[in-house]
């Protein structure tokens, strides 16, 4: 169950998208969907780094390749944006006008093209777009989703954590069925 810090901190990243002009409930769910993936796949590549150094080894899997991804923009020239930075651990740091053009510009092409053609990935993420209108609004969503999204519980040692992040995207449906529902009752 989530306790009331916890759905307290969910109220206010709703609350934030919505002062921030996002105020249909599927598009919040589909913001936060996205930036759970992004961070999900920082974490994924986090843990690969640790085993591969704990291993002595290149690592076996890279989410986010070396290099840069070619895309340039006003702040990214010569070759575009380093994989690197298009890290959740990495862009969530930046002021929230460089975090901003890391995700939009950057980022969500990387999402777009995440996997081949064909996959079940590449048919949802092939279409995926960045819909938070405001560096101010994303910089805030990012701290609040980066304080109550939890870990995968197969990759800790407390199943509590895990359950935390997943309750997390559940109250986030629930509150976005719920604004809905109000919305056709108005």
């Amino acid at each position: 169950m989530i306790n009331g810090e916890l759905r307290s901190k969910i109220d206010s990243v709703w609350n934030s998208f919505w002062s921030g002009g996002v105020a249909n409930p599927l598009s919040v769910i589909e913001q936060i969907t996205y930036l759970l993936f992004i961070k999900r796949l920082d974490d994924l590549h986090t843990n690969e780094e640790n085993k591969a150094s704990m291993l002595g080894r290149p690592m076996a899997k890279r989410i986010f390749p070396e290099g840069k991804d070619g895309l340039e923009t006003p702040l990214f020239r010569d070759g575009g944006c380093a994989y690197e930075l298009m890290r959740w651990s990495r862009f969530k740091n930046e002021q929230p006008e460089r975090m901003f053009e890391i995700v939009d510009s950057h980022v969500f092409p990387f999402l777009r093209e995440l996997s081949g053609d064909g996959t079940a990935l590449s048919k949802h993420m092939g279409k995926a777009r960045f819909g938070i209108p405001t560096p101010r609004l994303l910089a805030t969503v990012v701290d609040a989703l980066d304080g109550i999204h939890g870990e995968d519980p197969r990759h800790t040692a407390s199943p509590e954590i895990g359950r935390a992040g997943s309750e997390t995207f559940v109250e986030a449906v629930v509150a976005a069925v719920t604004a809905a529902v109000n919305d056709i009752d108005t």
